[in-house]
């Protein structure tokens, strides 16, 4: 296909992608899940694990995915749509965050965050070390450090972005649940974030990368904190004249977002880092709520059900073909619960919070969703783990977050939350 057609190609695919997408939507509504929930099963569906197994011709035609064709495939211009509409969903989650959200309740959030990452780490890094010595779910490329590092770190992620819509939707925003939920999940996310660039950087066998991504990660931090946030506040007159955002400062919002996305993917850090922490860093005022309101419909509606398919189409359940392959997917989905929403639980309890908020808190930080599709995708573009184990990490995000809110109803209903009083 030339250039043309594969732009012919594209609008065909986004159209089935979108209309499968909403229908699932559908679906899914009328047991409780959101339209996100949704995607991400839609994006499994639409793969070789159940499209493709079904009709095979009418799937391989309309998502060609030949890896020896990387110029003539979906994965070619699919890939890049896919991450633009990534960046700008955290984007969009940077800039509906409240740090005085997390001053709040900090002793707490930490916490439970302590609990909501090292439970789920060393019951991951057990697993890991039993994948790498008795399966073929790691390359051989993959040592057993970097086995045990990636599988701790891919449990320790938390559905933030995801946590952040459940919140809103449930109205929790400002109460002790929503708070210490909000911390501790950003908490366990940046952790999670510096655990992969150490296991990147092991795995180029060069250290010092691991320095720069952490360090690299941090001064980005800082500069976009201390230096571009107040100069933004300076110039928020002239961007929002009238009390609106002007086109130059939509302009800007954008460029400064594609600039964070290209430092932090540049030094080893994913995009959606530097996306995130640029939209932190917009002032809270006009700007933001206008940039939400003109980002957020098209970047949810079109671009970000991409992302979801491409991990769908990355996604073989098929290849897990015997017994113990799911029994060890049964493990990984266990271990997950247990160490996750479990010991966040009781990190809640301990903290002194109610049973019922406790359960709240556990049940919200036990979903992976969107962050963990994230990890396993950097982790299967760099040969970290195989198709096998991103199936089963696939499989595990699905579960835990499909989970979230029907245990959420029936575990603490619908009754008035606790309002954050710090």
């Amino acid at each position: 296909m030339n250039n043309l057609q594969l732009a012919i190609h594209f609008f065909l695919q986004l159209a089935v992608i979108l209309l499968f997408c909403r229908v699932v939507g559908t679906v899914a509504a009328r047991f409780g899940q959101p339209q996100v929930v949704a995607e991400m099963i839609a994006g499994v569906l639409l793969g070789p694990s159940l499209f493709g197994m079904l009709f095979p011709e009418i799937q391989a035609t309309l998502f060609p995915w030949d890896k020896a064709q990387s110029l003539r495939d979906t994965q070619s211009y699919l890939f890049p749509a896919s991450q633009l509409g990534l960046a700008l969903y955290m984007f969009v989650v940077g800039l509906e965050f409240r740090t005085d959200v997390i001053r709040a309740n900090f002793r707490t959030s930490l916490a439970v965050s302590m609990a909501g990452m090292v439970a789920p780490f060393v019951l991951g890094a057990g697993l890991g070390w039993v994948f790498h010595e008795h399966t073929h779910l790691f390359p051989a490329k993959t040592s057993l450090m970097e086995a045990m590092l990636f599988l701790g770190a891919s449990m320790c992620i938390t559905a933030f972005p995801m946590l952040a819509r459940i919140i809103h939707f449930k109205g929790l925003n400002g109460t002790t649940m929503g708070t210490v939920a909000i911390g501790a999940g950003a908490i366990d996310d940046a952790t999670a974030w510096c655990l992969l660039a150490v296991v990147l950087a092991s795995f180029d066998a060069h250290w010092e990368n691991a320095l720069r991504n952490v360090g690299g990660g941090l001064a980005y931090v800082a500069v976009a904190l201390g230096a571009v946030r107040p100069i933004l506040a300076r110039l928020e007159a002239r961007l929002c004249a009238g009390g609106a955002l002007s086109e130059a400062g939509l302009v800007v919002g954008l460029a400064l977002m594609s600039l964070g996305a290209w430092f932090t993917d540049l030094i080893g850090l994913h995009a959606v880092f530097g996306a995130f922490v640029m939209g932190a860093a917009m002032p809270r005022t006009v700007m933001s709520r206008e940039l939400i309101a003109r980002i957020q419909p098209l970047t949810v509606a079109l671009l970000l059900p991409l992302f979801f398919t491409y991990s769908g189409l990355n996604t073989r359940i098929g290849l897990l073909n015997s017994t113990f392959l799911w029994l060890m997917c049964g493990a990984v989905l266990v271990a997950a619960v247990l160490g996750k929403g479990v010991a966040c639980w009781l990190a809640a309890r301990a903290s002194g919070l109610p049973n019922r908020e406790a359960l709240g808190i556990g049940v919200l930080m036990n979903a992976r969703g969107l962050m963990e599709l994230i990890i396993i995708n950097i982790g299967l573009q760099r040969g970290i783990i195989s198709e096998g184990l991103f199936a089963v990490l696939v499989i595990m995000a699905v579960v835990t977050t499909l989970m979230a809110s029907p245990l959420f109803e029936r575990l603490v209903g619908s009754q008035s939350p606790t309002p954050n009083t710090p």
